[in-house]
């Protein structure tokens, strides 16, 4: 039965079980559990090590509720390694439910702690005023029993007044019996020492904060402890809480007046919490909305599509069914050559004639109208899924920095940019770290740099290495959460450094550099036009070749360009110094009829004579897409030798090893390696036809973000 005792209910009020206290003992912590409680508590510690920390241990006992915190505690000591059976003193700790701290119980455990007597007497005080009406029966009179007069204290029963003058005779031991009104709460007249039983408690150890006895401080483990007699002690702590309830209570109204004020904010912390539920759902609902028209807008999209390429495929099918026998334009053209009379079947079998050669054509090089894949209506949402992933509640403190991937570079050196979501500088200052990532490094050690802008130049990464890079913001001693983590990798060798060489074999009549020798574009103007002619020899047009002015004659080098999107034809690598004269005068093309698939030639045979007549390793780029050459090593399928063209190549070349590598700089990956002969000093080499440019990558320098800030 549920005892309702105002007031100062919670005091008595056992951690453990949530009933009134029975028996409370005096943890070293100085919280009061239940006698039975810490049995149980500890019963279930125990088992915990025999069970290997299973659940089924606290469900012996429905009257105790060990918390979630107190089985973490006892799977965290069971895993710590307490043997029961050492040979050191075995030590008993205690998950107190109050604090939930483990309190250190000794050797005794149980044994060694007080009964709170005072506690135990409130207690029995208030169950008593809660049931009022409820006696306590005389333990000795015959059924059935009496009510009870008086409880002696000394026999540990309770009496009515018949049995007491009966059981206590005047000019007895027993008549001196002190005796109180009923009760069942029996506590012993002197308190005696848990650890030494037959030893009266008449002191009080200051540092442990209890009552010991005489052999405790001889020898026991107060030996060193600064103690006091039980009477100063008594006389000091009742001053102390004495003044202290005065204290409290000369601050009735001012404790009536926080409780007011806390009723309010409890009120207003209800308002408050709801206002925030609705503008919460209310921003949900605009992503909802946003999500649900980028949601129509792409399926109408692809139905529009979808419907475009089914008319497109239809039509052509229709025009094909019309190439069949007494069908379409063969049925109508076998209908003209029934006509005898010349002049009327010249007038209509000319421009049917047209139609028949149109669709001769198309027979012999047939292409669907339409593709039937739908790759460009795939909807890349990693970059939303991981925004919507940090998605939290606005703080008025500082925003979280991002690393801005797009404007930071890997090159020469590393240039590391970031900006804050609200495009606003709220921080004084920004801290970079960063790393280096490696298997074998167990711990992670960050090197960090202070910062005043929202960029930042390192110069002392190592090559062909990844990185991970964060920053935060501060103002004053206020900090930001770190900013996401952003990998990146730096190139797989030193930068090599040269400009686009404007006199060996440089054709301005085709190509046009800028000032500063650093871009180079390809013009399909008149003099392209000029070249056209000699489509009435077999041959289309010559590549226009051009190279850097400086050369590598050992070691491992790396740079990087960028390739316009617009480029119709573009092949680049390496050529050697010898061969440098027969690159610019080599009279193969590429293009010529003879060098197609389709010629008609052995295809081997041309492979082998077309590799062995170039003098320089190349690979082509154009329209997009980037072409693995066709070795033997490389796929069979030419659909799977094109991959798309990355914004940034890089190549790699190990004049020691003998290996050229092509990669795409913004991921440091490469895309294609092959073997070069590097007995020469080795340029870069460039080819373009058509329209197209080449732009080299520009050097890192502490001023580039300035510059381009400029520009």
């Amino acid at each position: 039965m549920k005892v309702a005792i105002k007031g100062i209910e919670r005091e008595l009020i056992c951690p453990a079980c949530k009933e009134l206290f029975t028996h409370p003992l005096i943890l070293p912590c100085q919280h009061n559990v239940c006698h039975k409680c810490v049995k149980e508590i500890l019963f279930a510690f125990e088992d915990s090590f025999a069970d290997g920390g299973s659940e089924s241990s606290n469900q012996s006992s429905p009257r105790i509720r060990i918390s979630a915190s107190s089985m973490d505690r006892i799977d965290r000591i069971n895993r710590s390694g307490r043997k029961r059976n050492s040979l050191t003193p075995r030590s008993t700790l205690f998950p107190c439910p109050s604090c939930q701290r483990d309190i250190d119980l000794g050797e005794r455990g149980i044994n060694g702690l007080f009964r709170n007597f005072t506690l135990e007497t409130i207690v029995e005080r208030y169950r008593q005023a809660a049931r009022a009406a409820i006696a306590i029966m005389c333990d000795f009179c015959k059924p059935p029993p009496q009510e009870s007069t008086k409880s002696c204290m000394d026999c540990s029963a309770s009496y009515c007044n018949e049995c007491f003058k009966i059981h206590h005779p005047w000019g007895t031991v027993k008549a001196q019996h002190e005796y109180v009104g009923p009760t069942t709460n029996f506590r012993p007249k002197i308190l005696m020492c848990p650890e030494h039983e037959m030893e009266r408690v008449n002191m009080y150890c200051e540092i442990c904060r209890r009552p010991v006895c005489h052999l405790c401080k001889l020898g026991g483990g107060h030996a060193n402890h600064r103690v006091t007699t039980m009477s100063t002690a008594y006389k000091t702590l009742k001053e102390k809480l004495s003044k202290d309830i005065e204290y409290l209570i000369s601050k009735e109204s001012q404790v009536k007046a926080h409780i007011t004020q806390l009723d309010l904010l409890l009120k207003e912390t209800e308002c408050n919490s709801e206002r925030a539920k609705q503008e919460a759902s209310q921003s949900f609902e605009k992503l909802y909305h946003v999500l649900e028209e980028k949601k129509s807008a792409a399926l109408r999209a692809i139905e529009t599509s979808k419907n475009i390429r089914l008319e497109k495929l239809q039509t052509q099918v229709e025009e094909y069914q019309g190439l069949l026998e007494n069908n379409g334009l063969v049925g109508y053209a076998q209908e003209v050559l029934k006509e005898t009379d010349p002049s009327c079947f010249v007038q209509t079998a000319k421009q049917l004639h047209v139609r028949i050669q149109k669709a001769t054509e198309s027979l012999k090089s047939f292409r669907p109208a339409a593709e039937t894949t739908f790759e460009d209506f795939v909807v890349d949402t990693a970059k939303q899924e991981d925004i919507l992933g940090d998605l939290s509640f606005h703080s008025n403190g500082l925003e979280i920095p991002e690393i801005n991937e797009e404007q930071s570079r890997m090159y020469n050196k590393a240039l590391i940019s970031w900006e804050c979501p609200g495009k606003t500088d709220s921080a004084d200052i920004y801290v970079l770290e960063y790393h280096k990532l490696s298997k074998e490094e167990e711990s992670v050690t960050w090197q960090k740099t202070e910062v005043c802008g929202k960029s930042k130049v390192l110069s002392d990464l190592d090559d062909d290495s990844s990185y991970a890079f964060r920053v935060r913001g501060y103002k004053g001693s206020i900090c930001s959460p770190w900013s996401r983590e952003v990998i990146m990798h730096t190139p797989p060798a030193p930068v090599f450094s040269f400009l686009f060489d404007d006199k060996c074999g440089y054709n301005n009549e085709h190509l046009q550099l800028n000032p500063r020798r650093t871009s180079v574009e390809s013009r399909a103007g008149f003099p392209l036009l000029l070249g056209s002619e000699r489509l009435q020899v077999g041959c289309y047009t010559t590549l226009d070749y051009i190279i850097g002015d400086t050369g590598i004659a050992k070691g491992k080098h790396f740079w990087a360009f960028n390739v316009e999107a617009y480029s119709y034809l573009v092949k680049v690598g390496v050529v050697p110094s010898n061969k440098i004269q027969k690159l610019f005068h080599n009279t193969h093309d590429v293009t010529s009829p003879r060098y197609e698939q389709d010629s008609g030639h052995d295809s081997g045979s041309e492979d082998a004579f077309f590799d062995s007549s170039q003098p320089c390793t190349l690979v082509t780029l154009g329209m997009k897409k980037f072409f693995i050459p066709a070795t033997p090593a490389a796929p069979k399928d030419p659909a799977s030798r094109i991959l798309p063209l990355p914004s940034c190549l890089g190549i790699c070349l190990d004049c020691d090893r003998g290996r050229v590598g092509f990669y795409d700089a913004g991921r440091m990956k490469c895309l294609y390696e092959c073997e070069v002969d590097c007995s020469g000093l080795m340029y870069p080499a460039f080819a373009l036809m058509g329209g197209a440019a080449v732009h080299l990558e520009e050097a890192v320098t502490a001023k580039y973000r300035e510059y381009h800030n400029d520009i």
